[in-house]
């Protein structure tokens, strides 16, 4: 049943031209005209001379240009308008930023914010890629997020769609970067400033507390344990990592290779960490359930009860949300910082 569920958390972005009027035809008459006075004349040059605006004319579309985190460049004759997203954090981005609208097709998993559900789905994108339903919604860009393989992308540019690649932030700075990323493609650069300085100052608030606390609680972040004797992990070069030393703690994964991997049970209790953090509670595992494990009676967090559910999701997307997981995560090492 897990296995699944590991996939998902794992897997768990004008304008002119001018027309010259014509000159309006002169009256023919009979008489010789009078001269015209020196001032005439030169009232007349002047009138002659000067443009006559076409209150009709139509703006050529100033193309923008625009590169992704692959290297590849994309052009753009306005702001897209029909954008697909084939990431959870992409479409997370784009609804904060205030380009939800904008948004006419989503991959399956992208659940996040309600309204996104509103959004055409175009499926699983692990599975065989979905370039007909793709193809159907008629997208002037296409968005996706370091999930996406190089491979995905190059055959979608190949069908002829503009296709923007966000690699994933290893900071909070880097998050911000992204989203001004997305801003420009959509036009939401005011509004996304904003966002960010909120979400900064949140950032900042936290850090405020935790850089200078006593202590850092050795913290075990369980992502899945179909097999509870060997459950999978986060390690370090993962924003979880980050996330867990930015509240104040210590990954107890931290010495395992590879950013996501299993770790023993004789392992764990050899670490002995202090928290365990389970992202797979809201997929039937709970305190009690980790607690009855063989063995794990003996680890500091079993004993003294701090077995703390948390949202994978908040975790693991790569958008706004990584802020409300930083202030949940630093509530939950020191809730004394918090009163």
């Amino acid at each position: 049943m897990k296995r699944n569920i590991l996939i998902l958390i794992l897997t768990l972005g004008l304008l002119l031209s001018a027309c010259s009027p014509e000159a309006p035809a002169v009256p023919a008459s009979s008489q010789e005209p009078e001269p015209a006075s020196p001032s005439e004349t030169i009232a007349t040059t002047e009138a002659t001379q000067a443009p006559t605006p076409d209150l009709f004319e139509e703006p050529i579309p100033e193309t923008m240009t625009f590169t992704d985190d692959l290297g590849h460049t994309i052009e753009l004759d306005g702001y897209p308008q029909a954008i697909v997203s084939l990431s959870a954090s992409t479409t997370e981005i784009l609804f904060a930023i205030g380009a939800g609208d904008q948004v006419v097709g989503r991959d399956e998993y992208s659940l996040y914010p309600e309204e996104a559900l509103q959004v055409t789905s175009i499926g699983a994108m692990w599975e065989e890629l979905p370039a007909e339903a793709i193809l159907a919604l008629e997208p002037d860009l296409v968005v996706a997020a370091q999930i996406i393989s190089e491979d995905q992308v190059q055959t979608l540019r190949d069908l002829g769609l503009n296709v923007y690649w966000q690699s994933n932030p290893t900071s909070y700075e880097g998050l911000f970067e992204n989203l001004r990323d997305m801003a420009r493609l959509t036009g939401h650069e005011a509004e996304t400033e904003t966002l960010i300085a909120d979400l900064d100052a949140r950032v900042k608030a936290v850090r405020e507390k935790t850089i200078n606390v006593p202590e850092f609680p050795s913290v075990f972040y369980e992502l899945d344990a179909t097999d509870p004797s060997n459950p999978w992990t986060a390690g370090s070069g993962t924003f979880i990592d980050y996330i867990i030393s930015q509240a104040g703690g210590m990954n107890a994964a931290a010495a395992l290779e590879g950013e996501y991997a299993q770790i023993s049970s004789e392992q764990l209790i050899a670490v002995n960490p202090d928290i365990i953090l389970l992202a797979d509670a809201p997929y039937g595992t709970t305190p009690e359930s980790v607690a009855a494990r063989p063995g794990w009676d003996v680890i500091t967090a079993v004993k003294e009860n701090a077995l703390y559910p948390i949202d994978p999701n908040m975790m693991s997307v790569p958008g706004p949300r990584l802020v409300n997981a930083l202030e949940e995560t630093a509530r939950l090492l020191h809730p004394e910082l918090f009163e």
